[in-house]
């Protein structure tokens, strides 16, 4: 059986990566959608991009782009470090960053620039970083960093009545879009909550790695879910995003 597995956010966690990927026991037919924001936190964010460009040689693999993944890719290409960037994971990436050859920030350049800003599967699934707030689906968007910040899909969908029917005119039209959405981006430690969260057919796969949560994975048909231990555990020295 082909599974679609979806990864949270990494933040520079290779260790829980490594570690994540192994308890999966992937199969060479297993489709593997990352939901973004691979650097900035922990120290290994240019190991990270390593590994996660051998690896799509050997397996399908779709890259979502995350906002940490924006800031990252402008630093490349230009030298500019975003004031915010750098206080919330940046200083550790372009410590990561120090001394590479070029070939191989060439290698980081084209992974970066070829992530996507969502995917709309064979199913009716929407994989996206963060969220969109069109109602005619993110590829009318008016504001394309909406892919990679807003927060308002995420917030409806945790907050939605329960009694509201799907076919009210008070249901959200963003939710009836697609068949389930899954996200990244807004930590499920925020409501004290260690696995992947639903949210009516919204799916938050970010368990908070890049603080003092686990990496998580998800397999999209069965909802069986994989995790890390405890990213700040296998970082023993370091803080990570934590303040």
């Amino acid at each position: 059986m082909k599974r679609t597995l979806v990864f949270g956010d990494i933040h520079g966690g290779l260790k829980a990566l490594i570690q994540l990927v192994e308890k999966i026991d992937l199969s060479e037919n297993d489709r593997l959608i990352f939901l973004g924001d691979y650097v900035d936190g922990w120290s290994e964010s240019t190991q990270v991009v390593d590994f996660l460009i051998d690896l799509s040689q050997k397996q399908e693999c779709i890259f979502i782009r995350g906002n940490h993944d924006v800031w990252c890719h402008e630093w490349l290409m230009n030298d500019f470090v975003n004031e915010i960037w750098f206080m919330h994971g940046g200083k550790s990436t372009i410590e990561s960053y120090q001394n590479m050859e070029l070939s191989r920030k060439q290698k980081h350049l084209d992974f970066f620039s070829g992530m996507r800003d969502y995917l709309v599967d064979e199913n009716n699934n929407l994989f996206i970083h963060a969220g969109f707030s069109s109602m005619h689906g993110p590829e009318k968007e008016h504001y394309q960093t909406n892919f990679s910040w807003d927060r308002t899909l995420w917030e409806m969908a945790l907050t939605m009545d329960k009694r509201i029917k799907k076919d009210s005119l008070l249901y959200p039209k963003r939710l009836l879009l697609y068949n389930e959405i899954y996200i990244g981006h807004t930590p499920t430690l925020h409501y004290n909550v260690e696995i992947p969260m639903q949210g009516c057919n919204v799916w938050n796969i970010d368990t908070g790695a890049g603080f003092y949560g686990k990496l998580s994975c998800i397999d999209i048909e069965s909802k069986e879910f994989w995790q890390s231990d405890v990213a700040q555990t296998l970082y023993p020295n370091e803080k990570g995003r934590n303040k």
